[in-house]
């Protein structure tokens, strides 16, 4: 028995399952809805969109079908189609149920690629039913994403609709695991010279997902004497009968071999695609050297890493979970093969696109990892080895790796309707598809549960805080404090519905009783003796004031990080953190808010401090919100706004900017920026082109205001009208971590700005 080796993992996130249902049921049901991409806003509009507008494409369409890809969105609308006969890891529970599931599908396709999706149910386990009803759909969309139907239905249904329709088909279940499986196996073979025409490799699990991993090895190099198929019953060996079924058989290999364990005996490669316990450390020890073991049953695998590493201390372990290396997760494919499909209007996708996005995959894992994902790593920057043989699902990489290869691979076979002509052109375009915010903020989380911290929930008697601690602490981000009197926070999180015993990692600290009080009072009086506060002041502040309880938590060492604000007013709040924790030397305090709106994100600064800056302070904002910007993993390009653009119309405060950017001049800084400008100017690049002399060669990411009433207006009127979602103000210069969310802040809001406190955001 070798020695094990150390195995990294991540705690596993969890959350209640009054949290997963209150999160699908809160503001509008579902996680969908329509947004209309053109104004409707007067009756020519209307008449446009409908009649008799409308009529003028309806009859070009009608003359040419190839234009439905230039007046509609079938070109980037993608169905996604289920029964409901094999919901993941939840069996046949019916296909209205399977909803929730589809949407959440369609929600990754936008998240991930820009696609559009509708989630279809459809309600009959019969096959040929099911194919009748989804092959008349060919004309609304641009694709078809078939998921969680049984095997071997699954199959029938996925060839039959494949030869009736002139669009993309693809059972997700199938090829999805196959495709991101298939580049871990690439490269793991890479790690441990093999060559694919002599690797041994045993598949357990004879389901849709196991039969398209051995299809797809087959079709990258392994030889099919060499690749055993395992089921229930045992090894699929050629001229068995018993639970047989043509897609067993096209896999059937001459072996005297009955047993897993037997086939596992000597075998380089093992795919589990079967349940929990499958695989026995005796099977893993039997293995050939440096093993390499797709453990891939959800929610638990086969065997976990750490039973693999008490046995073997050579091998490459991959699983379907996160909180493992190596995690074989499906989002990695399908939403980027589609992508790739939709843009060249393939007719199909077919074994040479899948092996095109499996080898993009594996050359992905090979290369550098760029600075916004290692930002999730702190100081553990993943490297190409044996943890790391598959890219993270928030690469960013990805949008403008995977889809280019696959519209190649249509192109080279000849299913592609619409050629790429310029793939930089195009790869360009599929990076500014990518929503940035949402990669940032999990790229946080993921970094945050790396190097978990102790956060200070300042309000603890609040149910809504209540309920962001246990949020906190459930995804794994660390050690929830809140402040508050014990029989208070527990009272009220009992009449929530909220059971707080036994949570080692959610504290209840009395200001009053606490044993540090005397400390922390101590320490605000040293501050505030010389600005007119007595003993007995700070003595009260420290006893019955949570905020500046919590905040010398922080400063003292006893709390790594705060956040507060939900019941009170956010000024009044900054003023009591204020008090106890400075400003970080050399830096300014400030308030920077992250706007997100159609996949775009920009940074608005000053939102919270600074109502009428000088153009020395409006100077010290900028450097201020581009080291934000530089946090969060993007290359600053700020923007400092005025009603004017380069000198016109002439104004007062206009002129101040300017001042402004002369400083920065000076202060020679290492980010783009350049002013006065308005905000169209900054952020259309038409516009911006209109101006050749300008400093910015794309448009800004970093906006700074000319005042506090100009940034807080313009950020409220984009979430209110415009539909944005709004982040902030993040405090930003303080020289501890404090975040502060506005009075009406949801828990998940709460959670947001804790762990961006944790991750010390504000510098």
């Amino acid at each position: 028995m070798s020695e094990s080796r150390p195995v990294t993992r991540r705690k596993r996130p969890t959350f209640t399952d009054q949290e997963a249902l209150q999160f699908h049921a809160q503001g509008r049901p579902g996680k969908l809805e329509v947004v209309a991409t053109k104004p409707m806003a007067t009756q020519r509009d209307l008449s446009l969109a409908y009649s008799p507008g409308v009529a003028v494409p309806v009859l070009a369409i009608a003359d040419d079908p190839a234009l439905a890809y230039d007046y509609t969105a079938k070109g980037n609308l993608v169905a996604v189609i289920s029964n409901g006969t094999a919901i993941l890891g939840l069996g046949n529970r019916g296909a209205l149920a399977s909803k929730p599931v589809m949407e959440g599908k369609a929600v990754l396709f936008k998240r991930f690629a820009d696609i559009d999706s509708f989630d279809l149910e459809v309600g009959t386990e019969d096959a040929d039913a099911f194919i009748n009803s989804v092959r008349y759909l060919g004309p609304t969309f641009g694709g078809i994403n078939l998921e969680d139907i049984k095997a071997p239905e699954c199959f029938i249904i996925e060839e039959r609709l494949r030869e009736l329709m002139d669009i993309p088909v693809f059972h997700d279940d199938q090829h999805g695991t196959a495709i991101i499986a298939a580049a871990g196996v690439i490269n793991a073979l890479h790690l441990t010279g093999r060559d694919i025409r002599d690797a041994k490799l045993v598949v357990n699990g004879a389901g849709a997902a196991g039969i398209a991993c051995i299809e797809l090895l087959k079709a990258l190099g392994f030889r099919p004497d060499n690749v055993i198929l395992c089921d229930t019953k045992g090894v699929v060996f050629a001229g068995r009968t018993e639970g047989m079924n043509q897609w067993k058989s096209a896999h059937a290999v001459a072996t005297d071999r009955r047993t897993l364990g037997e086939a596992m005996a000597g075998a380089d490669i093992v795919f589990g695609l079967s349940v929990k316990g499958a695989f026995t450390p005796e099977m893993i020890a039997a293995m050939a050297p440096h093993p390499i073991i797709f453990a891939m049953a959800n929610p638990d695998p086969e065997i976990t890493v750490e039973e693999v590493g008490q046995v073997r201390d050579d091998a490459i372990v991959a699983t379907g979970r996160s909180d493992y290396p190596n995690q074989v997760n499906n989002v990695l494919g399908f939403p980027y093969i589609f992508r790739g499909a939709l843009d060249v209007r393939a007719t199909t996708i077919n074994m040479e696109m899948k092996i095109a996005a499996a080898q993009a995959l594996a050359a992905l894992a090979r290369e550098d990892v760029p600075d916004e994902v290692a930002a999730a790593y702190q100081g553990t920057r993943p490297r190409f080895g044996r943890e790391y043989i598959i890219p993270v699902p928030f690469d960013p990489r990805l949008i403008h790796t995977i889809p280019p290869a696959v519209a190649r691979a249509a192109m080279e076979t000849g299913v592609a309707r619409k050629p790429i002509e310029h793939m930089d052109r195009y790869r360009a375009q599929l990076s500014a598809r990518r929503d940035p915010v949402a990669g940032t903020l999990n790229r946080i989380f993921e970094r945050v549960r790396r190097f978990p911290k102790r956060v200070v929930f300042a309000e603890g008697e609040e149910e809504l805080v209540i309920r962001a601690a246990v949020s906190f602490v459930n995804q794994g981000l660390g050690t929830a404090i809140l402040v508050g009197r014990e029989d208070r926070v527990l009272a009220n999180a009992e009449a929530a519905g909220i059971d707080l015993a036994g949570r080692d990692l959610i504290e209840i600290h009395n200001a009053a009783k606490s044993d540090r009080n005397s400390v922390y009072a101590q320490f605000l009086y040293a501050r505030m003796q010389r600005k007119g506060f007595l003993f007995r002041d700070c003595q009260r502040l420290i006893n019955q004031d949570r905020n500046h309880f919590a905040a010398s938590m922080v400063a003292l060492g006893d709390a790594d990080a705060m956040v507060t604000g939900t019941t009170r007013n956010y000024s009044i709040a900054l003023e009591d953190v204020r008090r106890v924790i400075d400003h970080k030397p050399g830096h300014r305090v400030i308030g920077v808010s992250l706007c997100i709106a159609r996949g775009r994100t920009v940074l608005v600064a000053d939102t919270a401090i600074h109502e009428m800056p000088t153009a020395q302070e409006l100077a010290g904002i900028a450097i201020e919100a581009a080291g934000v910007a530089r946090r969060l993993g993007y290359e600053p390009r700020v923007a400092l706004l005025s009603f004017s653009t380069f000198g016109h119309p002439r104004a007062e405060r206009a002129e101040r900017v300017q001042e402004a950017v002369k400083i920065l001049d000076g202060m020679r800084v290492e980010f783009e920026y350049d002013g006065e400008m308005a905000a169209d100017v900054a952020l259309d690049r038409d516009l911006l082109a209109q101006y050749p002399f300008s400093r910015l060669k794309q448009p800004a990411n970093v906006l700074v205001m000319p005042a506090f009433h100009s940034a807080s207006i313009s950020t409220k009127m984009l979430q209110e009208l415009g539909g944005a979602q709004v982040l902030g103000p993040l405090i930003v210069g303080l020289d501890k971590a404090v975040q502060i969310v506005p009075l009406g802040a949801t828990d998940a809001d709460l959670v947001n700005m804790a762990a961006l406190a944790a991750y010390n955001i504000g510098g």
